[in-house]
C-alpha cells in the first residue's frame, strides 16, 4: 500500500467520533412510547453498530421494521442531536489530518441527514459525508475517496477498511473489544482518538522515509 496524494482519511461517527449512546437511548424509549412496545433500551445500546433495523427487528412484526425506522429517523433530530457529545480527541484527529494537508471523510449508516446535524452541532467539518453505508458496503467509498485509512470502533468498520484495502485503525470507545478488533483484522487499536494525531505522524513519517 502506498499513500495517496492528497491524504485521505475516513472516520465512522457513532461511538468514534461522537457518544451517540444516550441520545440513541432517548429516541428509542419516545419509540417505545409511541408503538407500546417495551424495548430493553440499556440492551440495545450496549453494543451500538449494527443498522437501526437489525436492532429493532427482535421486538417488532416484520412489517413494523420499516416503518418503525422511518419514526426513529423523524424523532432523532428533536432527541438525539443536542444531548450528543464528541469524543475527546474528535476535533484534534480532524485538525491532525488537515495539518498535512488532507481530507476527512465521514463514512457512516446513519440516515445521511441526521449525521449531518450531528457534524454541524459539534463543528466537525468534513470534507465529504457518506451515510447509509454498513460494513463491506463502506469499502465502496474509501476506494472512490482514496483513503489511506479508516478510523472505527466496531468489528464492521474493520470489514469495511479490509474489503478497501486501507489501514483499519480501531477505537476503544465503542463496544467492541481490543481482543474482538484485533481478531477482525485490525492493523492499530487506540484506547480513544486522543491517541490518533501522534499514530498518524508515525505512520506518516514511517511511509515517507
Amino acid at each position: 500500500m502506498t499513500v495517496r496524494a492528497p491524504l485521505v482519511v475516513g472516520f465512522d461517527l457513532d461511538l468514534t467520533l461522537i457518544d451517540t449512546a444516550a441520545g440513541f437511548r432517548q429516541v428509542l424509549e419516545v419509540l417505545g412510547d409511541e408503538l407500546g412496545v417495551d424495548f430493553p433500551v440499556e440492551e440495545m445500546t450496549a453494543r451500538l453498530g449494527p443498522p437501526l433495523d437489525h436492532l429493532l427487528a427482535p421486538y417488532l412484526l416484520p412489517e413494523q421494521v420499516a416503518p418503525a425506522g422511518d419514526r426513529f429517523r423523524a424523532l432523532y433530530p428533536d432527541h438525539a442531536i443536542t444531548t450528543v457529545p464528541a469524543l475527546p480527541g474528535a476535533h484534534e484527529a480532524f485538525e491532525a489530518v488537515r495539518a498535512h494537508g488532507g481530507r476527512v471523510l465521514v463514512v457512516t449508516g446513519k440516515y445521511t441527514p441526521n449525521a449531518q446535524l450531528h457534524l454541524d452541532h459539534l463543528g466537525l467539518a468534513s470534507d465529504h459525508l457518506e451515510g447509509w453505508v454498513w460494513g463491506v458496503g463502506k469499502a465502496e467509498v474509501l476506494r472512490r475517496e482514496g483513503a489511506l485509512a479508516y478510523v472505527g470502533d466496531h468489528v464492521h468498520d474493520v470489514e469495511g477498511a479490509r474489503a478497501a484495502d486501507v489501514l483499519s485503525v480501531s477505537v476503544l470507545t465503542g463496544g467492541c473489544t481490543r481482543e474482538e478488533l484485533v481478531a477482525a483484522g485490525t492493523d492499530v487499536v487506540l484506547d480513544d482518538l486522543l491517541a490518533f494525531p501522534d499514530w498518524l505522524d508515525t505512520q506518516l513519517a514511517t511511509r515517507s522515509a
